[in-house]
């Protein structure tokens, strides 16, 4: 029984499609495989519009693909990590199925997503980093704050720091879910909106339990597309 339901839903894999911005490999630029190549998948499309967003060109442009023409593109850059991001990936029905199918494939996975959300559906074996909005973002109203109980110490939480008040805020929250007892914690500053010694000389005088990251692709290329 249970190996019929996997061909059925090998079988219903196939015919999903999704509406692509942008499949290139480059270095991990974030969270815990910084440095490491990997293939990105970005999918088009967000729900949100946070202040300092630098994918604007991802919510609406793109071609549809059916899920095995992606993997097929995935394959050919020949490297073992994936990361699934947009827009806010999340917001395509078919990237659950796409999720499942790089698993499947023997990738390491990631998934870049807002935290508006629900992530509690999605394969196991992905590793989730949940980018939660602070109030600096303008979207910090649209957190799934159940999403919180979902994570595990293989996922990461993100925090994006504007200004000292989304540091004291991203303090609170640090400590008011105990997140750093639940999985990795990033802090990260808003690229040219807060000088990153400044938010290093926070995590460090607070004795924070975190870690701290810069955007490596932006001081390697800066705001180029696909990099």
């Amino acid at each position: 029984m249970a190996t019929a339901a996997r061909r059925l839903g090998a079988s219903s894999a196939q015919a999903v499609r999704l509406k692509i911005n942008e499949i290139f490999c480059s270095l991990q630029g974030e969270a815990r495989t910084v440095g490491v190549p990997t293939v990105f998948v970005r999918l088009t499309g967000c729900p949100l519009r946070c202040h300092y967003c630098d994918t604007a060109y991802a919510f609406h442009a793109g071609e549809w693909m059916m899920l095995p023409d992606i993997l097929v593109q995935v394959a050919d850059y020949g490297v073992r990590h994936v990361t699934v991001s947009g827009g806010e990936p999340l917001a395509q029905k078919g990237c659950t199925a796409l999720l499942g199918a790089l698993c499947d494939a023997g990738y390491e996975v990631s998934l870049e997503t807002s935290g508006a959300m629900d992530i509690s559906e999605l394969d196991a074996r992905v590793s989730r980093v949940l980018d939660i909005k602070t109030p600096g973002s303008g979207e910090s109203e649209r957190n799934l704050w159940a999403n919180i109980g979902q994570l595990t110490a293989h996922d990461q939480v993100k925090f994006v720091i504007c200004d000292q008040a989304d540091y004291e805020w991203a303090c609170e929250m640090l400590r008011e879910y105990e997140l750093a007892a639940r999985c990795e914690v990033l802090f990260s500053p808003s690229h040219e909106q807060l000088e990153a010694r400044q938010l290093a000389d926070w995590i460090v005088a607070d004795a924070l339990p975190v870690r701290f990251q810069i955007q490596l692709h932006k001081y390697l290329w800066g705001d180029v597309p696909g990099r």
